[in-house]
């Protein structure tokens, strides 16, 4: 087609890389131009990843190898870090998505603080606008720098950002409770990872505050709200390969919380608020870019649980790239996105 949109995929042998290509393989107006992966250049994508064997894909190259002169837009899938001096490097005129935390902190010191190094690519950082697709759609329209959001910090925000707009929550009583899926990890190998480390169990981790999503809830829900908003939250890693789900306890009137569910999403076309009382599951959302939001009460009056699931590849992450990057290019928001759930 003649308007077809070239891309690049920087970082292309990691699972979010992969994601993206499986999502781009069908789309009408975007084809895969090149794709880099430093320690498996050289390498057909189809050895790296076998379930994409049937698709003709550029041979995986450094990424100083890539011409980017005919490329519409660029997805960086690099580790936080690596992705900001990659970035920093690239033309300033090419339209970039970045799947990594390196952009999605407005503040420098914030960032330094929980990633543990000063950030090297300021006029970039200040710049980028946070990837959250649903509440920042008119900026990510005319942006050039998309920062993708962390997977745990969609789907609590998915539960609580029309709540804390509405006030209708108390904001020094709200918990997070997240179970989430192996591969948002990654790829590299890790001794916690294994088979016979992970499977049979679940374990949370990053216990007593210190996930470094929690610096993307403080930096949303203050802002909502106008004032500080700590949230407690604690992540809980499952056997399982995908899915993100949380249950999140807050204090207020469960008919106007989920009101106010309803009217938030109600346009949305990746947003699903399930009927009072229902509550999500991961397998109905596996392999798509929708999210399941739902509502109950608690037996104690006056206290609520939301819950919000997603898949942390897509709709975590890949596909909320992709969605983003249509909106970049000018193209229908929904394009290439509107698979259904893999189930069973």
């Amino acid at each position: 087609m003649a308007d077809t949109k070239n891309i690049a995929i920087l970082g292309a042998s990691g699972y979010t890389g992969a994601e993206l290509v499986r999502l781009i393989a069908t789309h009408p107006q975007i084809q895969i131009a090149a794709m880099s992966a430093e320690r498996k250049a050289g390498m057909e994508m189809g050895a790296v990843f076998p379930h994409l064997r049937h698709l003709d894909l550029p041979t995986l190259v450094k990424i100083d190898a890539i011409d980017f002169a005919d490329i519409d837009l660029c997805f960086c899938a690099l580790p936080h870090a690596t992705s900001q001096q990659v970035i920093k490097a690239l033309p300033k005129s090419l339209k970039v998505v970045d799947l990594s935390a390196d952009f999605r902190l407005r503040d420098p010191e914030v960032y330094a603080k929980w990633y543990g190094g000063q950030h090297d690519a300021l006029e970039c950082q200040a710049e980028a606008v946070y990837g959250l697709t649903e509440f920042y759609r008119e900026q990510i329209k005319s942006a050039r720098l998309v920062a993708g959001t962390g997977c745990n910090a969609a789907t609590g925000q998915y539960a609580l950002r029309p709540l804390i707009a509405d006030g209708l929550i108390d904001l020094d009583d709200i918990i997070i409770d997240l179970k989430t899926g192996v591969s948002g990890a990654g790829r590299s190998p890790k001794e916690g990872l294994l088979h016979a480390e992970l499977s049979e169990g679940a374990h949370p981790y990053a216990i007593g505050g210190t996930h470094r999503h929690l610096a993307e809830f403080d930096q949303e829900f203050s802002a909502i709200a106008g004032r500080d908003v700590r949230v407690q939250f604690t992540p809980t890693l499952l056997p399982a390969n995908r899915g993100i789900i949380a249950n999140v306890y807050v204090k207020g009137d469960p008919q106007a919380i989920y009101n106010s569910m309803r009217q938030a999403y109600d346009n949305e076309p990746f947003i699903e608020v399930l009927p009072f009382g229902e509550a999500p599951s991961t397998r109905h959302v596996r392999g798509s870019n929708y999210a399941h939001v739902g509502v109950t009460g608690d037996r104690v009056a006056g206290r609520t649980i939301v819950f919000a699931a997603l898949d942390n590849l897509t709709k975590g992450s890949s596909g909320q790239a992709l969605q983003n990057a249509n909106l970049m290019l000018g193209l229908p928001e929904t394009m290439g996105l509107e698979m259904a759930p893999v189930f069973p």
